[in-house]
């Protein structure tokens, strides 16, 4: 009867929590709320909820979407209040709209990540990102189910700065207070094999021998459509909110145009 389609995040100590531990902490949310959900058909019914390109364990974000189904209407925003009471402080539900447009999971095209590399003089940081950005390929590798596997980590980055800190999205509250610390901003195409935050540090390790000292804290602060023109990435959410604002009325919109201007107004 009706589809909602939420923005939640992972903050903190919750971005240590696989998409697994999402998914249960979302579902027992779901029943605490009471929401109408639909279900799926079969000998083991489900909760009609579709995830779209969940972040790695370990990393935070800003900006992660799924898509609900109910079988009776709710408003959009009480919906989204009494989901966000019903989870973990860290996992909160920040944003709701009702789908009025086909293919969420079409409009994430791009990421846009933060890198906070602890013990990193900001000057070393910019050599290698402008040695990562120069080169034509950065070949590295990733374990995974089949092997070690090489690829291009290059050609799927669109854009790769070092930021100064009043610049940033981290707080200096979460900075080890004295210590050098180089920020930077990463958007990245979702190609195939996909191109992750980790996969771009190493590609810096190999063409500029920047090793942080300590994990790098790794923050998606939005994902969506690529402008291609201006290398920024749209919110997805944009066109169901743009399809469900009113039309001006025929009539109303008539009067505007015809009304007398004010008397010294031309």
């Amino acid at each position: 009867m009706q589809r909602i389609r939420l923005r939640y995040t992972k903050r903190g100590r919750l971005r240590f929590t696989s998409h697994r531990d999402f998914q249960r902490a979302f579902e027992r949310a779901l029943r605490r709320a009471e929401v109408p959900m639909a279900y799926s058909a079969g000998f083991t019914p489900h909760p009609k909820v579709s995830y779209a390109n969940a972040a790695p364990t370990g990393t935070g974000s800003e900006a992660e979407y799924l898509e609900i189904a109910l079988t009776a209407a709710r408003d959009p925003e009480r919906l989204r209040a009494l989901l966000d009471e019903s989870m973990p402080t860290g996992l909160d539900i920040v944003d709701a709209v009702e789908a009025r447009t086909s293919g969420l999971a079409d409009r994430l095209t791009a990421s846009v990540w933060e890198l906070r590399l602890d013990g990193v003089d900001r000057a070393d940081a910019e050599r290698a990102v402008e040695a990562f950005t120069e080169a034509e390929t950065v070949e590295v590798q990733r374990m995974t189910k089949n092997g070690v596997r090489t690829f291009d980590a290059r050609s799927a980055v669109v854009s790769l700065e070092s930021l100064r800190t009043a610049e940033t999205h981290s707080s200096q509250a979460d900075r080890p207070t004295g210590q050098p610390c180089a920020i930077l901003r990463l958007v990245v195409r979702h190609v195939t094999p996909a191109v992750r935050p980790d996969d771009v540090l190493s590609g810096l390790r190999a063409v500029a021998d920047l090793a942080p000292p300590v994990p790098a804290a790794v923050t998606r602060l939005a994902q969506g459509l690529l402008d291609e023109e201006t290398g920024t990435v749209t919110d997805p959410l944009a066109p169901d909110r743009e399809a469900a604002a009113p039309e001006p009325h025929p009539a109303a919109a008539t009067a505007a145009a015809t009304a007398p201007m004010p008397e010294g107004s031309a």
